[in-house]
């Protein structure tokens, strides 16, 4: 019976047609993919890769992959500034340090 099944499972992993050669495969975008998109669109204030990019993901995933780069973004600047993040945070907001 096992046996069966294993047969009936291995066609179906090998029943997916293969795509024609040289035609392009049109990849899935990943969040993190849009969320830089996105933000570097909002930098450039380029509307049209903005409305792409949000197109890419839904709108959960896109706000906590632009969370997730402005982590990384904040992390690396005080890095290299030598600072503290909280301190790098409110530079760039423009908030007086506590």
């Amino acid at each position: 019976m096992f046996d069966k099944i294993r047969r009936y499972a291995g066609r179906l992993r090998t029943s997916a047609p293969a795509p024609p050669t040289g035609a392009r495969v049109k990849r899935a975008h990943n969040l993190f993919e849009a969320a830089a998109v996105y933000v570097a669109a909002r930098a450039e204030d380029d509307q049209d890769r903005i409305e792409e990019a949000a197109a890419w993901v839904s709108p959960e995933a896109l706000s906590f992959g632009v969370s997730e780069l402005a982590c990384r973004a904040v992390v690396a600047l005080a890095r290299e500034r030598d600072e503290s993040p909280d301190a790098v945070t409110r530079d760039l907001l423009g908030l007086s340090t506590s």
